[in-house]
């Protein structure tokens, strides 16, 4: 993990980076336009902003046109939101199965959402699933074992 893959992000530096990773290479101007119009900061809002990414090696400048300086993201999305993943982690004590009880708890997280997780992981994964003869196993049987599989480290 790179020293960039650390960098914290506020909720409003996480805002204008989507903007940054939206766009690509882009002025303060074009950044601030691409900001949703019912929440978007005034253009030196924005600027201070760039500049605080700029200071955290988030961004950097890559060129300068006429007195625009136009800017470009160094952090990448993955990483900025695998560190938001880690802080929320940490948050319930470093475990998945804590945040995702209150996922489910408070509706966010839905029987359907986890049934396309697992489909997720089974493809991310196939190595850590022992191969077995399917068919010589009951129907029951094959998914418990998937489970285990699955589950055991």
């Amino acid at each position: 993990m790179g020293a960039n893959d650390q960098i914290r992000l506020t909720r409003l530096e996480l805002e204008v980076m989507e903007a940054v990773w939206a766009l690509g290479p882009a002025s303060v101007r074009e950044i601030q336009q691409q900001l949703p119009e019912r929440k978007r900061a005034a253009y030196t809002t924005v600027q201070t902003i760039i500049y605080r990414l700029e200071e955290k090696g988030a961004v950097r400048r890559v060129k300068k046109i006429g007195n625009a300086h136009i800017f470009e993201a160094v952090v990448t999305r993955k990483a900025a939101h695998g560190r938001l993943i880690d802080e929320l982690l940490h948050v319930f004590g470093g475990s998945p199965r804590m945040l995702m009880a209150q996922l489910v708890e408070t509706g966010q997280l839905t029987l359907a959402d986890i049934r396309e997780l697992e489909t997720t992981l089974a493809a991310l994964r196939p190595e850590q699933e022992a191969p077995t003869d399917e068919s010589t196993q009951k129907p029951g049987n094959a998914r418990k074992n998937t489970k285990r599989g699955r589950s055991a480290r």
